[in-house]
């Protein structure tokens, strides 16, 4: 049985990634931002500043757990220290959403530093759901699987990405985390359509939604490349976008991401500031 056992409930509000350089920004004047998220992988060491500062933040902020590094698309099984690391802080921290993507990073013995795309078969599903099953019945806790972002098609493809991801939540129990930087991406460099794909989605089974900017690229037929930077401000079709996903699946917890070349606190909380606009007219 899984242990829901969470401080507090994400609100429906903007929140932000949280970075130890706005650590003091954040207390004096956290609005509009009303729930934190941290990399799993940046909190499971023992004791020191990081973790004194994110205990003091626990008690004032919901924080989301983000995992980056369980490989969850992976062959390999998953690993077991990493796992009992994830578990420990979890089990300390309370939080009120743990999450992790839908992608691998291992070959071998060997730890990539990027989020790769799956082919969406039926034995990559099995895996997936495995694997999924695995983290939740370990830590104890219900995780939400985030859509990737892809920039190429696999030829062996059997199913597309949403039937993929309501299954795995279907076999499961997961929940689904939408980033929609993600699916603009995607969908550009796929050249489909973002606001079908919106349309599609199981919105009943998205906990959090995720906001981030993105690098523009050309590939060998001069085709737009996208790719997920999280390293600059949400651009205008983004923002869009967002605001279709809030009026079709209603208002969620939305984080603004922002992990490379990370701004001053004030252009961070602009960001979530947009957010929250976007939220009060589509509840209003």
């Amino acid at each position: 049985m899984l242990d829901q056992t969470a401080r507090q409930t994400l609100p429906a509000r903007p929140g932000v990634g949280y970075k130890p350089q706005h650590f003091s920004n954040i207390l004096e004047a956290p609005d509009p931002v009303a729930w934190l998220e941290i990399h799993a992988e940046n909190y499971m060491g023992d004791g020191g500043r990081p973790l004194a500062q994110l205990r003091h933040l626990a008690e004032r902020f919901p924080i989301s757990v983000h995992g980056v590094g369980l490989s969850i698309g992976g062959e390999t099984p998953l690993d077991r220290d990493h796992l009992d690391r994830l578990k420990h802080l979890c089990g300390w921290l309370g939080p009120a959403s743990f999450s992790e993507h839908l992608a691998w990073s291992t070959h071998d013995a060997e730890f990539l530093n990027d989020l790769l795309p799956l082919p969406y078969t039926e034995k990559t599903l099995a895996r997936v759901a495995e694997h999924v099953e695995q983290v939740q019945d370990h830590v104890g806790r219900r995780m939400l699987l985030e859509n990737p972002s892809v920039y190429v098609e696999f030829a062996e493809t059997e199913m597309d990405e949403i039937d993929f991801l309501t299954e795995i939540a279907k076999r499961t129990g997961c929940g689904l985390l939408l980033d929609v930087n993600n699916v603009f991406v995607s969908s550009t460099n796929r050249q489909t359509d973002a606001n079908t794909y919106i349309d599609q989605f199981p919105h009943h089974l998205v906990g959090e939604v995720h906001l981030g900017g993105h690098d523009e690229d050309h590939d060998d037929t001069g085709a737009p490349l996208l790719i997920d930077a999280h390293g600059s401000e949400v651009v205008d079709p983004v923002w869009k976008l967002y605001d279709h996903t809030i009026r079709t699946g209603g208002p969620k917890p939305t984080l603004i991401e922002w992990d490379n070349d990370v701004p001053d606190w004030p252009v961070l909380a602009d960001e979530a500031a947009r957010a929250a606009r976007i939220l009060d007219r589509v509840a209003a």
